[in-house]
């Protein structure tokens, strides 16, 4: 069994299809999907995703690249959905985009904390060239609900450094790819205990779908070689990230006996 730490199937790639990619995902072994949000107009199509599918878990955040739509009215709104809530995400630090301001980002990513913080729900984490500032503005902010690095593909102090901090992380279909270096490094060495699997859905398509558009299904190939890279049976991964999934959202799965 496999559960999809981070899968956008709000998508309009991937929602006109939702019942059928749901169904050939559970056909491979994938029981559940962890839904974030981005932008506030999309919180609702979660909300009613999670009430439609028992396989989905809901996520509310605003994603750095969405930081000046965090208004009054979008924080009173995530303060109310919190509470339905497995995680508070997607959120975070993007330097690699021109705007908004890393100020702004910043702003909106301690504003998000202090929520999630008083919700008591984990993060899911969004970090592209910020990794020193997301986990000072962590440690500064005093936050100790955990979270996961999603889509994680920084190098193997980086990781170490985010493990320090109390952090999972998610390795999604960059680990396949035939010119992985990193990730196959960071999968090889980190506790399994802290590890969790995603496919960042519809973007990241593992070998040999990369470049198309990724399915929630593939999420067998991510586990097949973070598997393999480890020296252990599939059933035995799926089985563990799992359940450090479960543990760390507070998922509601049934784990073999």
């Amino acid at each position: 069994m496999l559960f999809d730490s981070h899968c956008h199937l709000d998508d309009p790639r991937l929602f006109p299809h939702l019942g059928r990619l749901i169904s050939e995902a559970g056909a491979v072994g994938i029981t559940g999907f962890l839904v974030p949000g981005v932008a506030p107009e999309g919180w609702g199509t979660i909300s009613t995703l999670s009430a439609t599918f028992p396989q989905i878990y809901p996520a509310f955040g605003v994603h750095p690249m969405h930081a000046d739509l965090l208004t009054p009215k979008a924080v009173s709104d995530l303060c109310r959905l919190a509470g339905t809530a497995s995680a508070i995400g997607e959120i975070g630090l993007d330097y690699l985009i021109p705007s908004p301001s890393r100020q702004l980002q910043q702003q909106a990513f301690r504003t998000q904390l202090r929520i999630a913080a008083k919700a008591q729900l984990p993060v899911l984490l969004h970090c592209r060239k910020a990794f020193a500032d997301l986990l000072y503005i962590m440690e500064e902010e005093g936050f100790c609900c955990g979270g996961v690095m999603h889509a994680f593909s920084g190098s193997l102090e980086t990781a170490r450094n985010c493990l320090r901090r109390g952090l999972h992380i998610s390795l999604s279909g960059s680990v396949t790819y035939a010119n992985a270096r990193r990730p196959v490094e960071v999968a090889a060495e980190i506790p399994l205990d802290r590890l969790l699997l995603e496919t960042d859905a519809p973007d990241l398509a593992p070998e040999p779908h990369r470049g198309s558009v990724n399915l929630p299904s593939y999420l067998l190939e991510t586990a097949s070689r973070v598997a393999q890279i480890r020296g252990m049976a599939l059933g035995e991964l799926g089985e563990t990230t799992t359940g450090n999934a479960a543990r760390l959202f507070r998922l509601k799965v049934n784990l073999p006996s």
